[in-house]
């Protein structure tokens, strides 16, 4: 598998794209901002997208996805209940100080163990609401991948004081869908350093007493 890991944007979203060496298709994975990189890279490996996958509709992680569409031809995916939260890009753009960009309704959305998958490469959709409530989580699980969006951090948890957060709520889907992976699954969040699901099982200290 190809995988290669962008920090996007103002806040450093971490984009994610995965490809496989033998058919040359590819998904990528909140493309928030900085679309001309993303497409070399996918030049420099010689890769097709073919789905583009959000992890959430905040705007840092789905502010580009319309235009890699226009670029590649690919499907939007995310999960519709996030809808609310497109409908108030303006807003989220203003947070930022930026412009609104355009963001649409997914053309496939992502409920609960739901897949994506390109020629060669397959992940299964985990829905973990709580950063918003449509907020997803990809696992590979042949791979040993988790791309954990803003469910879950390096030593600590999405935030949960902007529109749609609910601390409860995601807890509970950190306990219940993410932390009875393989202990060495590898977790890329949204932003930030990469850790393994069963160091912030052991460690995170948001996820010890709760």
């Amino acid at each position: 598998m190809i995988h290669e890991i962008l920090s996007v944007g103002p806040l450093q979203c971490n984009c994610s794209i995965l490809g496989d060496e033998t058919s040359r298709e590819a998904m990528v994975v909140d493309p928030g901002d900085d679309i001309p990189r993303i497409l070399a890279l996918l030049a420099k490996h010689h890769l097709t997208v073919k789905q583009i996958v959000i992890t959430h509709a905040h705007i840092d992680h789905i502010a580009g996805a319309q235009q890699l569409k226009r670029t590649t031809g690919a499907p939007i995916l995310y999960n519709q209940l996030d809808l609310p939260l497109v409908r108030m890009m303006d807003l989220q753009a203003s947070w930022l100080g930026i412009s609104t960009p355009e963001v649409l309704p997914p053309d496939v959305d992502l409920p609960d163990q739901s897949t994506v998958s390109i020629a060669g490469l397959s992940a299964n959709i985990l829905h973990t609401p709580g950063h918003t409530p449509g907020s997803l989580c990809l696992h590979l699980p042949a791979q040993r991948l988790l791309l954990a969006g803003d469910t879950l951090f390096a030593g600590s948890v999405g935030r949960t004081d902007l529109p749609g957060g609910d601390t409860k709520t995601l807890l509970r889907s950190i306990h219940n869908q993410l932390l009875s992976l393989p202990e060495e699954t590898k977790v890329i969040p949204g932003h930030g350093p990469s850790t393994l699901i069963g160091t912030e099982r052991d460690h995170n200290p948001f996820l010890q007493a709760s």
